[in-house]
């Protein structure tokens, strides 16, 4: 009687008891992609205020022209 009661409540929540991991891959998924996008936002931030990316699309523009030149 105990262990049909005990399957039953097993099956209800959804298999062994602690081993429920429904929806794990996509939590950790958008984790990742949030720590992503946080280590880009202070990228871009640091660069627009050390004018980085002006002084990087210069030399690219100078290299291309000199080269068609």
């Amino acid at each position: 009687m105990i262990q049909r009661w005990f399957g039953a409540v097993r099956r209800r929540l959804g298999g062994e008891p602690g081993r429920r991991e429904n929806g794990q891959a996509t939590v950790e998924y958008a984790l990742v992609v949030l720590a992503a996008a946080a280590i880009a936002l202070l990228v871009i931030a640091w660069a627009a205020r050390t004018g980085k990316i002006g002084q990087l699309f210069d030399l690219v523009f100078d290299r291309v022209l000199a080269g068609a030149g």
